[in-house]
């Protein structure tokens, strides 16, 4: 669909959808750039609260994605008012609130429509030094990698809809769901990375494999090294895998190549898709933040390999 669509040739534009980048930049007449994105979501938890908070984490996160500290946050709810009382929609609105207010951002407006299926999310607003920006382009031979968060959201709230996991297993999710990226944005900064993606929705692979294509780079993750929630791996195991992980492995193709003796449990893994989950920073130096998880080869076809 995308590549029926102009580029824009804007050369204020620093960074738009052609990269496949998590946020839009544009260059300010002062000097400092714009950073804009938009997220939005059906509930993942049963809490409200939890919800609104996650999904605001989840939104703001993108802008942390591309360097920059979120301003302002415009508030996208779909919600039909007769599905549940006041409070519960409410209570979405403001556990986002009281995220946007963590970030050090303001929440100014937003916008509602009715909706049988209720989706909530936000439209962000950051600034951040054109000189500073993380951009999936910026990926180096020699680059290390580290992941902040670790994976297994979308299996494990797979597994919740069936109850197979207890209240404990999901608070650990939730914690880290709800948790903001603004502290792995600032080690990024301090050590000097110039190429950064949150993994969300397409997977690790598959955030990782942008960075790949906007790159010209090959990328090797140790399947080892990955980081995952407690029970993953018997979950997905079991076959607790969402819908979501076989279409991104689809979507990859050639792009994912898997050397021999990799468990299925960690090919699973890396096409999860998550909510709100961490920063994978590309940095010479380690950032004292998250695990090691692989690196950027020199020379190579541009995608993933995925080794034990």
């Amino acid at each position: 669909m995308l590549r029926l669509l102009p580029q824009s040739a804007d050369p204020n534009l620093l960074v738009g959808f052609d990269t496949r980048d998590d946020a839009g930049v544009y260059l300010l007449p002062d000097g400092k750039a714009l950073v804009q994105t938009v997220d939005f979501f059906t509930p993942i938890v049963d809490d409200p609260y939890a919800y609104g908070a996650i999904a605001a984490a989840n939104a703001l996160s993108d802008v942390y994605a591309m360097g920059g500290v979120p301003l302002t946050v415009l508030n996208i709810a779909c919600f039909a008012p007769d599905l549940a009382p006041p409070d519960v929609w409410a209570a979405i609105l403001q556990g986002a609130f009281d995220k946007t207010t963590e970030a050090g951002a303001a929440v100014v407006g937003g916008h509602t429509v009715e909706d049988r299926e209720p989706k909530f999310g936000m439209a962000v607003t950051g600034l951040v030094d054109p000189a500073r920006v993380f951009s999936n382009a910026n990926a180096k031979p020699g680059d290390r990698i580290f992941l902040t968060k670790p994976l297994g959201t979308g299996i494990l709230t797979t597994a919740a809809k069936c109850d197979a996991i207890g209240p404990d297993s999901m608070a650990e999710a939730i914690a880290s769901m709800s948790y903001l990226n603004r502290e792995a944005m600032e080690a990024g900064q301090r050590v000097g990375c110039r190429c950064a993606t949150d993994i969300t929705g397409f997977g690790l692979a598959g955030h990782l494999a942008n960075i790949a294509r906007a790159s010209g780079v090959e990328i090797q993750l140790s399947g080892a090294a990955l980081p995952a929630f407690p029970q993953v791996r018997e979950l997905t195991e079991a076959g607790h895998n969402p819908g979501g992980a076989g279409r991104n492995r689809t979507a990859l193709g050639e792009l994912l190549r898997v050397e021999a003796g990799v468990p299925e449990w960690i090919q699973n893994l890396v096409v999860d898709p998550q909510t709100s989950g961490g920063l994978a920073l590309f940095c010479v130096e380690d950032p004292g933040i998250g695990v090691e998880i692989g690196h950027v080869m020199d020379g190579g076809v541009p995608g993933i390999v995925l080794a034990k």
